[in-house]
């Protein structure tokens, strides 16, 4: 403790090499990759139920996944991006869709 002004230091340091040591969760990006059989309007679908867009919204990332080959949804951490994709490839197999959903870190 600093006597002159009653400050604990030694505890101000410790916290604050704590504070250094903490690092933000490592965070992913969802994607959508193109096929040639799952139908537009089904990938739309997707979007605006899985993650929700709009419909303006949708249809662009659709289209980019159309034309580019893949497109990301979103960047979420690992157990919502994880759940993500699970969820949107269930949901396409239901359907038989062969749409894939897949995570990389972002």
């Amino acid at each position: 403790m600093n006597e002159i002004s009653g400050v604990d230091i030694s505890h101000d340091k410790q916290l604050e090499a704590v504070k250094n040591k903490l690092k933000p969760p490592p965070m992913y990006k969802v994607i959508l990759n193109n096929d040639d059989y799952t139908p537009m309007d089904f990938v739309v679908d997707v979007l605006v139920q899985f993650f929700q867009m709009n419909g303006e919204k949708a249809q662009q990332i659709m289209l980019t996944v159309h034309y580019e080959g893949k497109a990301v949804c979103g960047v979420y951490s690992a157990e919502v991006a994880e759940t993500k994709v699970m969820q949107v490839n269930q949901y396409a197999r239901k359907h038989q869709h062969p749409l894939m959903c897949t995570l990389e870190q972002a």
